[in-house]
C-alpha cells in the first residue's frame, strides 16, 4: 500500500485556513499542524561553542566495511536512492514533495528546514536520539534527523534501521557515495557525546569548510567529557548530491503496517521526539541561529496522514533554529 505526495500548496492552504478555524473555536491546537511550542529546556548558555578547541578524534566510529551488515547495506541503498528521487525534482516547486524510493513499496517524506544557498559554509545542531527506538520491518528507515550543508562533503544522519541504530557521516563526495563513518547509539556514546536537550539524550554536530579550494569539509562531534570537539570524518571534493542547498530535517521511508493502518514506525515511535535545536550557519566566519530567510521550513503546515502517522505533531519550536517532531 502506498500514499500519494502530500498536497498542493492550494490545497494546502486551504486545509490549514480550515484547521485553524476549527481550533480558534475550539481552543486545542490540531496534533499534525505545525504549530508554536514554549521557550526550549536548552538556553544558549548550554550550546557547545562552535569555537571550542577542535582536537580529538572519534574513536568510537568504524569503517562500514569493518562490520557490515545486510540491513545496513539495505538501509544506505534506500537512502542514496531517495536521494536522487529528489535531486531529479530538485526546484522550488517540489521541495515540500514527498518522492518514493524505486525498489520499495514506501512513502518517502521529510520536514525541516532547509538552509539556502550563498547563506552559509558551515552547520551546526544538537539532535536528539533515542536508543529504545527500534525499527521492526526490514524495509523501513527513519532518518532523524539528518542535516547537510549546502555544497558540504558528508551529511550527518541519525539513522534508525532494523539492524541497528547509528550515527552515519555520509559521504557524498565519493561516488555512488554512502556511510563512511558510523557510531553506534551505545552506552559508550552516550556518555561521550551526548547530553540532555528538551528532556532527552542529544549530541551535537558540526560540518564546516576548511577550505573554498577544494572543497575540504570536516564533521566533528562535541565531546561533553572532554569539553571539546571530535573529528569524525573529513573530506573533500565536488558535492554529489544534485542537490543546491542544505537541509536539517526529520524523514521516513515508511510502509502502511497492515494491523493498523498506519506506518510501522508511528507505533514504534510512538514515544520517541525528534528535535533538532540550535541550528546555527556559519557566514563570513560567525557563527548565527538559522533565519527564515536563511533556511525555509519546507512545508509550514505538514499532514501527519502523508507521513502514514496522523497523530504526528510538526512543531516549529524556533524561528527556524528548532524544531520537534513527536506523538
Amino acid at each position: 500500500m502506498t500514499r500519494s505526495a502530500r498536497p498542493t500548496g492550494r490545497h494546502r492552504a486551504r486545509l490549514a485556513a480550515a484547521l485553524l478555524a476549527a481550533c480558534a473555536a475550539l481552543g486545542t491546537g490540531t496534533a499534525a499542524t505545525a504549530r508554536s511550542a514554549p521557550t526550549a529546556t536548552r538556553t544558549t548558555a548550554d550550546t557547545p561553542s562552535p569555537d571550542a578547541p577542535h582536537r580529538g578524534v572519534v574513536t568510537l566510529a568504524h569503517r562500514p566495511g569493518d562490520s557490515p551488515t545486510p540491513g545496513r547495506d539495505r538501509a544506505a541503498r534506500t537512502f542514496l536512492e531517495g536521494r536522487r528521487a529528489q535531486a531529479a525534482t530538485a526546484h522550488k516547486a517540489s521541495i515540500s514533495s514527498g518522492q518514493r524510493p524505486q525498489d520499495a513499496n514506501l512513502t518517502h517524506n521529510w520536514w525541516g528546514i532547509f538552509p539556502q544557498p550563498g547563506t552559509h559554509d558551515g552547520i551546526m545542531a544538537t539532535h536528539t536520539v533515542d536508543p529504545s527506538y527500534h525499527v521492526t520491518d526490514p524495509e523501513n528507515f527513519t532518518y532523524a534527523p539528518t542535516t547537510k550543508a549546502q555544497g558540504s562533503c558528508m551529511e550527518m544522519v541519525t539513522a534508525y534501521w532494523n539492524s541497528g541504530d547509528e550515527l552515519w557521516a555520509w559521504d557524498w563526495c565519493s561516488s555512488p557515495g554512502g556511510p563512511a563513518k558510523t557510531v553506534p547509539i551505545n552506552a559508550d556514546f552516550l556518555a561521550t557525546y551526548t547530553t540532555t536537550a528538551s528532556g532527552h539524550p542529544a549530541y551535537t554536530v558540526q560540518m564546516a569548510k576548511d577550505s573554498a579550494g577544494t572543497n575540504q569539509w570536516s564533521a566533528y562531534l562535541y565531546n561533553y567529557r572532554t569539553s571539546g570537539w571530535d573529528l569524525l570524518y573529513r573530506q573533500s571534493g565536488s558535492d554529489r548530491s544534485g542537490l543546491n542547498y542544505g537541509w536539517d530535517m526529520f524523514e521516513i521511508y515508511a510502509s502502511v503496517n497492515p494491523a493498523t493502518g498506519t506506518g510501522y514506525y508511528c507505533t514504534e515511535a510512538r514515544g520517541t521526539v525528534f528535535d533538532s535545536s540550535s541550528v546555527q550557519l556559519r557566514s563570513g566566519g560567525k557563527w548565527n541561529p538559522a533565519r527564515p530567510a536563511d533556511a525555509p521550513w519546507t512545508d509550514t503546515s505538514p499532514n501527519g496522514r502523508d507521513f502514514l502517522c496522523p497523530a504526528l505533531r510538526f512543531v516549529q519550536a524556533g524561528a527556524n533554529d528548532h524544531w520537534t517532531v513527536r506523538q
